[in-house]
């Protein structure tokens, strides 16, 4: 299983599928809580990818999967796990890529698209109007203090909020670093993002029912070029709606 270190040292895990192909690989950013086998392993997105012939690497976020948890809120926020990417396509020598985000992924993959010229297409799911207005996923429906508290306290029964008490119940079922996630949960981007600096063609997927990808065409208007695809489900069901996979895969295989 292959790792590499950050410049604040912390390791980083990532998967890479290899596949002869004149295009550049394609980067896999999950989101919150679930890490690379989570989202894109167990639903056949990189099955599809790699049966296309496509190179395909998948790394898990800082606090999340396997890679390493710290503790401390001063160590996470999008911004900090943009850099770990950018870091580790300069460790592997890519000159392109092609890059994908869902929910907290796609926030992390709109700031490297804004920074990272390699950037060749772009492709963001579960997100919508709050990255124009807020700067990041909506902490209008789930975030802040009421997240945190879920993710801390010891008993999820005493978990109130359907919302949080959904994100902690995920947690349990995965396994997660709760204390980890709650570092990130405080340090969450919420401040406006040079969308007009994303030069990438861009392909915006929504579930029509997601509550945290709504108005998605805000977004859309926001970038450059931008195509939006709305998808059937909810936040996680429109990552398994089968036209995720060949909406994406048709846009990254354009030339």
């Amino acid at each position: 299983m292959p790792f590499f270190t950050t410049s604040d040292d912390l390791e980083i895990h990532y998967q890479l599928w290899e596949a002869e192909s004149d295009l550049p690989p394609i980067v896999l950013h999950h989101g919150f809580i679930a890490d690379s086998d989570i989202e894109w392993v167990a639903p056949g997105v990189v099955r599809f990818l790699t049966a296309a012939g496509r190179r395909v690497l998948a790394l898990d976020a800082r606090g999340h999967g396997r890679s390493a948890k710290p503790h401390d809120p001063a160590r996470y926020g999008e911004a900090r796990m943009s850099q770990d990417l950018r870091e580790l396509m300069d460790h592997l020598g890519e000159h392109a890529y092609d890059l994908v985000g869902y929910s907290m992924g796609a926030v992390v993959s709109l700031l490297t698209a804004a920074q990272d010229t390699r950037v060749r297409r772009l492709v963001i799911g579960g997100v919508g109007a709050a990255v124009v207005e807020l700067g990041g996923v909506d902490s209008r429906v789930i975030g802040g203090d009421v997240l945190v508290d879920a993710l801390t306290v010891d008993d999820p029964a005493t978990v109130k909020d359907p919302a949080a008490a959904a994100f902690r119940a995920f947690v349990d079922a995965v396994g997660g670093d709760r204390l980890a996630l709650a570092a990130h949960a405080r340090a969450i981007h919420q401040r406006p993002i040079p969308l007009a600096d994303v030069t990438a063609p861009t392909l915006l997927l929504a579930g029509g029912e997601d509550p945290l990808a709504a108005r998605p065409e805000v977004l859309a208007d926001a970038l450059p070029g931008a195509t939006l695809r709305v998808l059937r489900g909810d936040h996680l069901g429109a990552l398994r709606d089968p036209a995720f996979v060949t909406e994406l895969s048709a846009f990254l295989d354009a030339r």
